[in-house]
């Protein structure tokens, strides 16, 4: 069973931490404290302090745990306990000297080799160690310490819990984008499928211009698909190509694309630039002479589809 007992008298039968224990108590018996660790009713290590109230600071003066009870955790507890002992007495800095066998575990607790505190309050006061370096840690009095582990673990597993629930709710797959391929170097995020349905928002400042410009390229794009649509020649390309029809079809073309799925796209807001738009105009006739022979009929057809798109785009810049 492990205790943390403020230790105010001396201890019999010393071992090594006894001895510790012993010299720091009896050294400064009313100027200094100490916070001991003991197990099976013996101690396995203690702190030793002085606190400054006036100064809101503490000087820690020795730290230790015994070497077979180290890289436990016993350490980290020790420095817990102490941090909501001073919390509850309202001193909020802790300082030290720290040799460079000791630095590691003082920035694991939280001390810092940047001493925030002003030098008129702990000159003085603190004995100074040649050789050792000066660290500070300053007290959040908002943090109980020794719960911040069990508080973190639960929140952790909360926030978990509450993405899987998330992700439940949105589960759905998306199609890759396609749109790289036709050298499209960048989109914009919300543009991706999937995104606006996560919750994401753009900058605020961002979405009052983009707003309006995002509503005028949709008027933009929507003229051209309906005059694409409504074209002569745009018959082979207004759905998807039915299995029955082309049973090879999709071995062929692994990114198909066609003007109802554009219509569709475009409803949803997909198209956030001009470039996203042309990549999966183009891919559409691409797809069709990629699969069709150039004396057909189709084939002729995605020419002359992309030469009229083409001419459509060029007139919106």
């Amino acid at each position: 069973m492990v205790g943390f007992y403020c230790v105010f008298n001396a201890v019999t039968n010393a071992g090594p931490i006894q001895c510790f224990i012993i010299f720091t108590v009896l050294l400064c018996l009313r100027k200094h404290k100490t916070l001991a660790l003991v197990k099976d009713n013996r101690p396995i290590g203690g702190i030793c302090f002085r606190m400054f109230p006036t100064q809101n600071f503490t000087e820690i003066v020795f730290c230790a745990v015994s070497s077979n009870e180290q890289v436990k955790g016993y350490g980290t507890h020790l420095m817990n306990h102490l941090k909501d002992y001073h919390i509850q007495h309202g001193v909020l800095n802790f300082l030290t000297y720290a040799d460079e066998f000791a630095i590691g575990y003082f920035k694991k607790q939280g001390f810092s080799k940047e001493i925030t505190l002003a030098r008129t309050d702990y000159h003085g006061y603190i004995k100074e160690y040649e050789g050792a370096t000066l660290m500070h840690c300053i007290l959040n009095p908002k943090i109980q310490y020794t719960e911040f582990s069990s508080v973190i673990k639960k929140q952790k597993e909360i926030v978990k819990k509450l993405v899987q629930k998330r992700q439940d709710e949105i589960k759905k797959i998306y199609p890759g984008l396609t749109c790289f391929k036709e050298g499209v170097r960048q989109i914009p995020v919300e543009s991706i499928p999937g995104v606006d349905e996560t919750g994401w928002k753009p900058p605020t400042k961002a979405r009052g211009v983009e707003s309006v410009d995002r509503e005028k390229l949709s008027v933009q794009l929507k003229n051209i698909l309906t005059q694409v649509k409504n074209h002569a020649s745009a018959w082979p390309f207004m759905k998807a190509v039915e299995v029955s029809e082309a049973p090879d079809y999709y071995e062929y073309i692994k990114y198909p694309m066609d003007l109802k799925t554009m219509t569709d796209r475009l409803k949803a807001g997909y198209y956030s630039t001009k470039k996203l738009f042309a990549a999966d105009m183009l891919r559409v006739f691409k797809n069709c002479r990629t699969y069709n022979a150039p004396d057909t009929e189709y084939y002729r057809c995605a020419n002359t589809m992309e030469r009229y798109f083409l001419s459509k785009i060029k007139e919106v810049g």
